[in-house]
């Protein structure tokens, strides 16, 4: 299921560009995946292809969109609107993929009332008449940290069951909500991992900068030895 929206990326790129069809080496080479494993996926919806043509981009468009459940409309609803949810507000790519941005909500009364996006910011007295009355599906957590429980716990309470959670912070669930969470910063703590571990690896790479060389403890060693004393 995870492999599904890269196809369809891929995919819709295809069409974009007006391409009828794609073989299996094409298609898996522009989603990052090998071929084999893409035409086992793609089995699982009943598209085999055809030998010596390949797959007819629109049919699969239609096929995979059915599967992830984007043919119908997804109200969705953005809660903390500072940058990163003025910027999730203001995106253009919701409507072409299925979601409808319903609502936009803040805890600060100096935010509410303002006009994004061409939608009026609503305060968060409004959740619950909000999430009942747009009929919203999704709930988007882009607070900071310390306010995203409470958030989470009222989209719960008023029957949300589906979370995109931007907070950097883990949230707490019952079952049968599904939470996905997008943490920019530990993407980047990954990415920095890669590259020192490159640095280490080829000579000829380049000194990291001063700021980020590993720091000497105060016992002498590199920084990130464990402690003298371990809690117990």
């Amino acid at each position: 299921m995870a492999r599904l929206p890269l196809y369809l990326r891929a995919l819709s790129a295809l069409s974009e560009r007006g391409v009828p069809t794609v073989s299996s080496e094409e298609l898996a080479a522009a989603a990052g995946v090998n071929s084999a494993k893409l035409r086992k996926d793609l089995s699982y919806l009943g598209s085999y292809g055809t030998r010596g043509v390949g797959y007819d981009v629109e049919y699969l468009v239609y096929q995979i969109s059915r599967e992830l459940g984007l043919t119908q409309d997804w109200p969705v609803a953005i809660i903390g609107i500072g940058n990163l949810g003025h910027a999730l507000a203001n995106y253009g790519g919701f409507a072409s993929r299925g979601f409808r941005v319903a609502a936009l909500l803040d805890a600060d009364r100096a935010v509410a009332g303002q006009r994004i996006a061409g939608m009026v910011v609503r305060h968060m007295d409004d959740l619950e008449q909000i999430v009942r009355d747009d009929h919203v599906s999704i709930g988007v957590i882009t607070t900071p940290a310390p306010a995203a429980q409470g958030v989470c716990d009222r989209l719960v309470a008023a029957g949300i069951t589906s979370i995109l959670n931007f907070a950097p912070t883990v949230l707490s669930v019952p079952e049968g909500v599904d939470v996905r969470k997008v943490d920019l910063s530990i993407e980047l703590q990954i990415l920095a991992f890669h590259e020192q571990r490159k640095s280490a690896v080829d000579p000829a790479a380049p000194d990291l900068p001063a700021a980020a060389q590993p720091a000497a403890s105060p016992a002498g060693g590199p920084a990130g030895d464990l402690p003298e004393v371990m809690p117990a």
